[in-house]
């Protein structure tokens, strides 16, 4: 576990260099657009809002893994401000959806003056932003989840940029403020489904359900197959935020089975074939009586 949050660190100023960058970029893309009357860079600049949360959560949640917990209280650490920030970025992204959706009905059939110049330069100036945060981020991408999820969102918004200058050429060419219009639906689409995506893991993530590819009922079984244990029941199996996935067990053992040994092939079987570096396994005897453990 800690190799992922050390990378997280190794890498941390290339996360704050594209932050930074997406950041400044966010806002000139809002105020052009907002100044052009460009739907297409609204919406993209709704997608960049996105990013900026996204990063921002990905710095701090690097930040707040590391950090010791003087309250006492705090027994998981701060590992789910990775999550929460997510929540947020899925709610920015469906309201920026909405927000396109409403202007483009409200649009159809007025007609629009639009400056595609501004279009054009702003379009190309957040590819270029994109492409310098996507060879920032490439480097990390593959040690750390944080850092991974960052470089997807960049790469999402380097085809939100493209769709931007695309607009702008259009509009400058045919003279039709509506191929604006088009474009930016297609980027809030895009946008939405993203965001949609991203907010089913957020909530299985804080709905506590089995992480995605670790199947409680295989865990069961491995568990049964472990020498001496002859009944497995209360597993809870749970994702606290990306790459930590943690378990508990109640393992019934037979007569004469050295706890030491089967709590090693338990937590050796959790971790190397689930990824499950933090368990919490109870022993109990086949004649100790009924479990008085949890009853969910």
């Amino acid at each position: 576990m800690s190799h992922s949050h050390s990378s997280a660190g190794r890498h941390r100023w290339r996360l704050a260099v594209a932050f930074v960058l997406v950041a400044a970029f966010f806002v000139v893309e809002l105020v052009a657009g907002l100044a052009s009357g460009s739907l297409a860079l609204i919406s993209d600049a709704g997608h960049m809002a996105a990013d900026v949360t996204t990063l921002g959560a990905a710095l701090i949640a690097t930040r707040l893994a590391s950090r010791k917990d003087s309250t006492g209280r705090r027994t998981f650490g701060s590992y789910r401000a990775e999550v929460f920030a997510s929540g947020l970025a899925v709610l920015v992204m469906i309201g920026v959806g909405i927000y396109i959706a409403i202007e483009a009905i409200s649009r159809i059939g007025a007609a629009t003056e639009l400056a595609a110049g501004p279009m054009l330069l702003v379009g190309a100036l957040g590819l270029v932003v994109n492409l310098i945060s996507l060879f920032l981020l490439r480097a990390g991408a593959a040690e750390s989840l944080n850092l991974k999820g960052a470089y997807l969102e960049v790469i999402a918004d380097t085809l939100g940029s493209v769709g931007v200058i695309v607009a702008g050429a259009l509009v400058a060419w045919t003279g039709h403020a509506w191929w604006d219009t088009v474009i930016a639906l297609a980027i809030a689409g895009f946008v939405v489904v993203r965001a949609i995506l991203l907010g089913r893991e957020v909530i299985a993530v804080l709905g506590e359900h089995a992480p995605d590819g670790v199947e409680p009922a295989a865990i069961l079984a491995s568990m049964l197959e472990l020498d001496g244990v002859t009944g497995v029941h209360d597993l809870h199996v749970w994702r606290l935020t990306s790459g930590m996935d943690v378990a508990t067990a109640h393992l019934v053992t037979a007569p004469g089975t050295a706890p030491a040994l089967v709590l090693d092939a338990a937590t050796s079987v959790l971790r190397e074939e689930y990824s499950i570096a933090h368990a919490t396994i109870q022993l109990e005897g086949a004649g100790s009586g009924p479990c008085r453990g949890a009853d969910w």
